[in-house]
């Protein structure tokens, strides 16, 4: 019997050879061979106890920094739902949120709060789950600097809890995500006190400027490279002069050249082969090495 006919029985659901395309925001990708959507954390936590140890687990959240490779995603990907998307005061200017909670959610709702420090959510796209694993930020501010603890569930099923140390973040990773066999559901953030009004005044302001100097509404995954140390990598992308040229289905924005997007026909072959090409243009022309913001996961296509 394989271990797809062994699974634990759920109360989620459970979606074998799923395609993952629907679930991405670049909407590329092959098959999971499972797909697991629980249906709150014990559920979660059920499912991961009982499944075979040698079985990959991959967690995706809505998407937004996710490349899924054409050959699919082994193993057992898991997406986390309605019961992770709970955001609540906490009071002393801490407010909760759950995995599946986006990004701008929170910070409207920690500005309805009067909680001002998390305006620059409402610029990051994603949900909490990817920030926290990858310390994600914007216009200054990053997961770091908000958060007060991290909630996850191990490998084994075991609910536990890191601080924000315990995290070891640094640019656009934490080193407990990094360690693998994680599937964090949640965090607590703190901010400072402020006038609702106020609040939401800087977050309209973050929002027209990424109105303007961001590809938002096309099928792109965000910033593609992380800034390499004394440099941004939209600056080494355009001197390079890949900004607009088309590659497949693939190209670096004309409004931004580190958004990669997908034109419409796009494989993921062609936007990670993109991404490789530019990388390499950029090492040969001006000796500075780029790196992946962009989580790539699964098998090339057969």
């Amino acid at each position: 019997m394989s271990w797809r006919e062994g699974l634990p029985k759920v109360r989620g659901r459970i979606l074998k050879d799923e395609p993952l395309a629907p679930f991405t925001w670049f909407r590329v990708g092959g098959p999971a061979d499972v797909i697991f959507l629980p249906e709150d954390e014990a559920d979660l936590s059920y499912f991961l106890n009982g499944l075979d140890p040698s079985v990959p687990v991959t967690p995706i959240g809505v998407g937004s920094n996710t490349l899924v490779r054409d050959g699919g995603v082994d193993g057992v990907v898991i997406r986390l739902g309605k019961a992770f998307g709970k955001v609540e005061p906490r009071g002393d200017n801490k407010i909760f949120a759950g995995a599946a909670v986006l990004d701008a959610v929170l910070a409207r709702e920690a500005g309805k709060a009067g909680i001002a420090g998390l305006e620059f959510y409402r610029g990051v796209p994603g949900s909490i789950g990817g920030a926290t694993v990858m310390n994600a930020g914007c216009y200054g501010a990053e997961t770091k600097d908000v958060l007060v603890e991290a909630y996850a569930v191990t490998r084994a099923g075991e609910r536990v809890t890191f601080s924000n140390a315990e995290m070891g973040f640094a640019y656009r990773k934490s080193a407990k995500a990094a360690e693998g066999g994680l599937i964090f559901t949640g965090a607590l953030f703190e901010g400072r006190p402020d006038d609702p009004e106020a609040i939401a005044a800087r977050m309209a302001e973050i929002t027209a400027r990424r109105e303007t100097t961001q590809p938002i509404r096309e099928k792109t995954g965000g910033s593609t490279f992380k800034n390499p140390p004394g440099h941004s990598s939209w600056k080494l992308v355009d001197e390079a002069g890949w900004r607009g040229k088309l590659h497949g289905g693939a190209m670096f924005s004309p409004l931004h050249s580190n958004f990669l997007i997908n034109t419409g026909q796009a494989t993921a072959a062609d936007l990670e082969s993109l991404g490789e090409a530019v990388r390499a243009d950029v090492k040969a022309r001006l000796g500075v090495e780029l790196e992946w913001e962009i989580k790539r996961i699964g098998r090339a296509a057969a």
